[in-house]
């Protein structure tokens, strides 16, 4: 008994191919991108961080930009999340040395994602990719400070791994 056979479909000629490919679909964009921030990009990180904090704070950014925004330390980390062409988050952080008694560590001091863009990974990605910065810089731990009333970011935090540190913020009112 013979097996029955599948027609198969002739193998494409080299203008065949060609033309198979000139109408092909196009390849997707990556659905997400995380990079050094550029200069074009500071309008939208001052439009996320008005969203979310309810004040334009342009003068304090651009400062930050001048400070994180180089890209040439290291030590110093200003990323930014794009999808379809527009900045939906950012991450800002830096590596401290021997502050408070502590070794050196990357510290995270600004992690925001679009209202509009959350829980689709895009914080974890931010800081995922900092903290690879960071290893790269050779430190080992990551810390951040919030206010103790941020919920949000604080479940963001420790939905990464992150607990309580050996530190304890302290303060007092200078204003008798």
């Amino acid at each position: 008994m013979s097996k029955p056979t599948t027609p198969t479909a002739p193998a494409p000629t080299p203008r065949r191919a060609r033309a198979d490919a000139a109408n092909a679909p196009a390849a997707p964009e990556p659905a997400l991108a995380v990079r050094a921030v550029r200069r074009a990009d500071l309008d939208q990180v001052i439009a996320i961080d008005a969203t979310v904090t309810g004040l334009e704070k342009r003068s304090y950014w651009a400062s930050v930009y001048r400070r994180y925004g180089s890209g040439t330390r290291s030590e110093q980390q200003f990323l930014v999340a794009v999808a379809g062409g527009r900045v939906v988050g950012f991450v800002i952080g830096e590596v401290r040395d021997w502050e408070f008694g502590s070794p050196p560590c990357g510290w995270v001091f600004a992690i925001d994602v679009d209202p509009q863009a959350r829980l689709g990974g895009i914080g974890t990605q931010l800081l995922q990719a900092i903290s690879a910065q960071f290893r790269r810089a050779g430190v080992r731990k990551l810390r951040t400070m919030m206010a103790i009333d941020n919920t949000l970011i604080l479940s963001f935090f420790r939905s990464q791994g992150m607990m309580a540190g050996p530190l304890i913020s302290l303060e007092m009112d200078l204003e008798a």
